[in-house]
């Protein structure tokens, strides 16, 4: 069965014409409608300045268990790949 594609938007209730398709009189077809979801709209993102003005920047600065943040992020990232499930 051979299988075309179109895209319409609504422009009236109830309604929706289609023409030109490749389809003769007398043949048989099957028309199945499937509504398109409607996108997401994205959340903005935050800019470098927004972010250094931010609590996030220097969160963790007092914490005394963190010496060398390069090594410790290598620490978690070890023992997270070792975990055992």
């Amino acid at each position: 069965m051979e299988a075309i594609r179109i895209q319409k938007v609504m422009k009236k209730d109830g309604e929706l014409s289609l023409s030109g398709l490749p389809f003769r009189k007398g043949e048989a077809v099957e028309l199945i409608l499937l509504a398109r979801p409607k996108k997401k709209r994205r959340k903005k993102g935050v800019t470098a300045a927004q972010l250094l003005k931010s609590d996030w920047i220097g969160m963790w600065k007092d914490r005394q268990d963190i010496g060398d943040s390069v090594e410790f992020a290598r620490t978690l990232r070890k023992r997270a790949s070792t975990r055992s499930e």
